[in-house]
C-alpha cells in the first residue's frame, strides 16, 4: 500500500463500529462476574475497539462510521499518548483474566492477535523508543500535514453527501489546525534534543510544504469538496458552505501551513542529519526504535544481522531466475545492458496516461476470469482503477489501494503513478496490479472486512507483515492465474521480487549498519531495472519509514512455507482454494500465529473452512 495510506491505515480500516449485543451491555455487575470467558472476550473486543474510535475519531471516519465525524481527535500530544499507553495496559490486562484454554479455536486465535496487537503499542512507549519516535513526526510520506488534505479532500474517506457531511468538516478543520500547531512544537522539541530527520527527508516535506502555502486558498485540497456538490446539498447553503471553506482554510489553516514551512526552512532543515548517515543509527536513540521497528513490522524475532543476509541470499537467487529469462529472449548482453535495455527501449514506455489505465483494466479483465480457480470466496467490495490525483503523485509510490467500506459505500480502489511517465516501464504491470489489485490487498482487506463475524481489530487492524506478505505472495499466483505469458512481464514479476529482496539489504544497510543514501541508491540501480526516480524515491521511502520495507518479504517467505508445509503433508488432499480460505479469513495475522493456524487446519487433515 501507498506509505501515506499505510499512515490512513495505521489509524484504522473499516465499516460501521459493531455495537455491543443487548445480553453483554446491559448485563447488570452481578451477572458479568460469571461471564463465560467467550463472552468476557467479547465483551473486551467490543469495549476496546469501542473506545479507541472516541479517542481517535479519524479512526472511526475511515470505516465509514460517522458518529464522530465533527471531531479531528489529538494524535500528537503527550496526553493523547499517555491515554493510548493506558489503553493497551487496560486491555492487557483484561485480557489476562480470561482463561484462554476455554476459548474455541478461532477465539483462541482472536485472543492471540489481540494480546500481540496491544503488546507491541505498549512495546512502543518504552522510554527509549517513545523518546525518538514522537519527536519524528511528520516526514514526506507520513504526517497529518500530507494525510490529511488527500483524506479531506472529497475523493477519499470523508464523506460530502449532505450539509451536515460539510459543517462536521469544517468542524474536524478546527481540530486539525489544532494538530498542525502540536507538530511544529514536536519539531521544535526534535531541534533541541539532537531527534531529527535527515536532510532528504526535510528537503522533500519543504518542498510540500511550499506547494501547500504557494498554491494558495483555491489550490488547496481541502477546498475540493466546495468545487461541486451533490444535489441533496440546497444551492442556497452552497454559497455559504464556500465562503466559510474558504474564510476556515485562509485564516486558519494555510498560516500554519507557512510557520510550519518556515520553521522547516529557517531551523529544522539546517539542523537536520547527514545524508551520509541517514538511518537511525546515526540518530539519539535510533537504534533501540529500529530494533522495536524490525520486530513489530515483521512479527518475528529475525535481527538487522539476519534479515540483511536473507536479503543477499534472496538477491542472488532471483539473479539466476533472471539470467535464464535474458537468455531466454535471445538478448546480447550482461545483466545490467539488459537492466539499460528496459529502462530506455521505446517498446517498454507507454504513451500517455489513458493508456496506462486502459492497460491496467485489461490485465484486471484477465485476473477476474482466472480467480475462481483459486478463491471460493470473492470480495463483494467492488474494485476501481485510478492514477494517483494530481497533488500527489510526485511523492507517491508506483502504486498502492485504497480501501472500499463493506456496505458498498466507497469502493476499493487501486492507484498507478502516471508521473514522470519517461521514467516508466511497462513489464511490472501485471505484477503491480496483482500487488495492490486482485488477488492482492483488495482481497486480503475486503475479505476481512466483509467478515462480519470477525472482531473489529481483526476485521480491520492488521499488520504489516501480513498484509505485505499477502500481496507479495499474490504476486507469486500470476502464473496460476495465467498471467506472466510474456517473458518481459515474468522478469517484470522478478524484478519487483528482486525490488522486496533488496529492501531487506538496503534498509538494514541504511538503519544498522550505516550507509549513506547514495550507497544505496547504486545498490539498487545496480541489481535491477528501476529507473533513477523510482530507485531514488524507494530509498527516500525506506529512510523516512524505518523496517516498513522489511516486511513484504519476511510476511511472503512465511506464507510460501505454509504453503509448501501443506501441500507436502496433505499430498493430494491438498486444496488450494482452502488454504487460502485459511490464510485470508482471520483477517491480518502475526506470522506466529498464522503458523499455528495453519499446523493446526494441517492436523485437522486440510479440509474446506467451515
Amino acid at each position: 500500500m501507498r506509505p501515506s495510506l499505510l499512515a490512513a491505515t495505521a489509524l484504522a480500516l473499516a465499516a460501521p463500529a459493531q455495537s455491543a449485543p443487548a445480553q453483554i451491555r446491559d448485563t447488570p455487575a452481578a451477572v458479568i462476574a460469571v461471564e463465560t470467558p467467550s463472552a468476557q472476550l467479547a465483551r473486551l473486543f467490543l469495549e476496546s475497539d469501542e473506545a479507541n474510535l472516541r479517542r481517535n475519531p479519524l479512526f472511526a471516519l475511515l470505516r465509514g462510521d460517522t458518529r464522530y465525524a465533527d471531531q479531528f481527535g489529538d494524535y500528537v500530544s503527550d496526553a493523547w499518548h499517555a491515554a493510548e499507553k493506558a489503553a493497551a495496559e487496560d486491555d492487557l490486562r483484561r485480557l489476562a483474566m480470561i482463561d484462554r484454554a476455554l476459548l474455541s479455536p478461532d477465539e483462541q486465535v482472536s485472543y492471540d492477535v489481540f494480546r500481540w496487537q496491544r503488546q507491541s503499542v505498549l512495546d512502543g512507549y518504552a522510554p527509549e523508543v517513545i523518546g525518538a519516535s514522537k519527536l519524528l513526526a511528520i516526514d514526506h510520506f507520513n504526517g497529518l500535514h500530507q494525510l490529511v488534505p488527500e483524506l479531506f479532500s472529497g475523493q477519499s474517506i470523508a464523506p460530502f453527501r449532505t450539509v451536515a457531511d460539510h459543517e462536521a468538516n469544517l468542524a474536524r478543520l478546527d481540530g486539525f489546525a489544532v494538530a498542525l500547531d502540536r507538530i511544529l512544537a514536536r519539531l521544535k522539541e526534535g531541534v533541541a534534543a539532537g531527534i531529527v530527520q535527515p536532510r532528504l527527508v526535510s528537503v522533500r516535506v519543504l518542498d510540500q510544504l511550499d506547494r501547500m502555502v504557494a498554491g494558495g486558498v483555491e489550490a488547496m485540497p481541502l477546498m475540493m469538496p466546495v468545487q461541486t456538490f451533490p444535489e441533496a446539498v440546497p444551492a442556497a447553503d452552497q454559497e455559504r458552505l464556500r465562503a466559510a471553506y474558504r474564510a476556515k482554510v485562509e485564516r486558519e489553516i494555510l498560516p500554519r501551513y507557512a510557520a510550519l514551512r518556515d520553521f522547516v526552512r529557517d531551523v529544522y532543515l539546517p539542523a537536520s542529519r547527514s545524508d551520509d548517515r541517514p538511518g537511525l543509527v546515526s540518530m539519539p536513540g535510533g537504534p533501540a526504535l529500529y530494533a522495536h521497528l524490525v520486530r513489530t513490522q515483521t512479527t518475528t524475532a529475525l535481527t538487522p544481522e539476519e534479515i540483511h543476509a536473507l536479503g543477499l541470499a534472496e538477491v542472488a537467487r532471483i539473479h539466476k531466475e533472471m539470467d535464464a529469462v535474458i537468455a531466454r529472449v535471445g538478448f546480447r548482453g550482461d545483466r545490467k545492458a539488459f537492466f539499460d535495455h528496459l529502462r530506455t527501449d521505446p517498446k517498454f514506455k507507454v504513451a500517455s496516461r489513458e493508456a496506462l489505465t486502459e492497460g491496467y483494466v485489461a490485465i484486471g479483465r484477465r485476473v477476474d476470469a482466472a480467480l475462481p480457480k483459486l478463491f471460493r470466496t470473492l470480495p463483494k467490495t467492488r474494485l476501481e482503477i485510478r492514477p494517483y490525483p494530481a497533488f500527489l503523485e510526485k511523492d507517491s509510490a508506483g502504486g498502492s489501494y485504497m480501501p472500499g467500506t463493506p456496505d458498498g459505500s466507497r469502493p476499493g480502489i487501486f492507484y498507478f503513478n502516471a508521473y514522470d511517465l519517461p521514467s516508466r516501464t511497462t513489464p511490472g504491470m501485471e505484477t503491480l496490479y496483482l500487488h495492490e489489485g486482485a488477488p492482492g490487498h483488495h482481497f486480503q482487506i475486503a475479505l476481512a472486512q466483509e467478515n462480519a463475524a470477525l472482531p473489529a481489530f481483526q476485521r480491520f487492524g492488521g499488520n504489516t507483515a501480513f498484509v505485505e506478505g499477502w500481496a507479495l505472495y499474490a504476486e507469486s499466483l500470476g502464473l496460476e492465474l495465467g498471467m506472466f505469458t510474456d517473458p518481459y512481464q515474468w522478469f517484470g514479476r522478478l524484478d519487483d521480487e528482486m525490488l522486496r529482496a533488496m529492501r531487506l539489504v538496503v534498509d538494514t544497510g541504511l538503519h544498522a549498519k550505516g550507509w549513506s543514501r547514495a550507497q544505496a541508491i547504486a545498490y539498487m540501480l545496480e541489481n535491477s531495472s528501476q529507473g533513477e526516480t523510482d530507485v531514488v524515491n524507494e530509498v527516500d521511502r525506506y529512510v523516512a519509514m524505518p523496517a516498513q520495507a522489511l516486511a513484504y518479504k519476511v510476511g511472503d517467505i512465511r506464507i510460501q512455507q505454509a504453503r509448501r508445509r501443506a501441500e507436502r503433508a496433505l499430498g493430494p488432499k491438498f486444496d488450494i482454494r482452502a488454504f487460502h480460505e485459511q490464510v485470508l479469513m482471520s483477517g491480518a495475522l502475526p506470522l506466529e500465529v498464522l503458523d499455528a493456524k495453519i499446523d493446526r487446519w494441517i492436523a485437522a487433515g486440510g479440509g474446506p473452512r467451515r
